[in-house]
């Protein structure tokens, strides 16, 4: 990318982090009204959903100015794409093209303060969902489609609880050393980039904010392996290749 749109980009993903924080504080707002309970309002965080749209829209609007016809990219119905181990799941945003998968992508975050059991839960869905597409894929679910491209994106609360070292438990075996005294936000880096590296996903992005700067669209990007702008260029790479077939 030249550096006008770099930087054109960078500030419309301002904007969706921006919309991820105020989403989520409408939904924490609305939710803890409804029940007069202050945990029930940040659980809204975790279960309310939509807090990713901004993120969905943007990489929608990118296709589209790459010349995808809007007819072919599907983020609000019909996102559903088979599986081997289960009927179907669904997707955040499934682009095809002429009966073809060509692109599916997943938008997850997470904010505290469980982030224990919430990095627990995303690894498995991260890895689970791209082990069952790729096997549906290798039977045969997306004939005649050629290898679809796979993207995955993460929205980590940047806070203390993300960013402190954490103990691994080791009562038989050691874990492997990038993790010991890793943080969340840092089990994140070696999730997503070990994700790409063994073609799980074709390309990850990781993004950090805070709820107070984030209001601003501030964000931050740990690892430039797993920069916004890569997992871009990626996808419209893909796409134009499509177009000049």
């Amino acid at each position: 990318m030249k550096k006008r749109s770099r930087v054109d980009l960078g500030r419309r993903v301002q904007t969706a982090v921006r919309r991820f924080w105020e989403t989520r504080g409408r939904q924490s707002e609305a939710q803890g009204l409804a029940t007069g309970t202050k945990d029930a309002g940040a659980r809204s965080a975790v279960t309310g959903g939509r807090q990713m749209e901004g993120f969905v829209h943007l990489l929608r609007d990118l296709l589209l100015e790459s010349g995808v016809d809007e007819t072919e990219l599907h983020y609000d119905r019909a996102l559903e794409l088979p599986g081997w181990y289960r009927p179907e799941k669904k997707w955040d945003l499934v682009f095809l093209s002429g009966g073809q998968l060509i692109a599916a992508i997943e938008f997850k975050s997470q904010v505290g303060p469980s982030f224990g059991n919430n990095y627990n839960n995303r690894t498995e869905e991260a890895i689970g969902s791209a082990s069952d597409l790729w096997a549906a894929y290798r039977e045969g679910a997306f004939a005649p489609s050629a290898r679809p491209w796979l993207g995955y994106l993460m929205l980590l609360e940047e806070t203390e609880g993300s960013t402190r070292p954490v103990t691994s438990r080791e009562p038989h075996f050691p874990v492997f050393p990038e993790f010991r005294e890793a943080s969340y936000a840092r089990r994140y880096e070696v999730l997503l980039t070990k994700l790409v590296r063994e073609r799980l996903y074709d390309s990850a992005a990781l993004l950090l904010s805070s709820p107070a700067t984030g209001l601003k669209g501030l964000y931050r990007e740990p690892n430039p392996e797993l920069g916004f702008e890569g997992f871009v260029t990626a996808l419209v790479g893909r796409a134009l290749a499509l177009k000049r077939s």
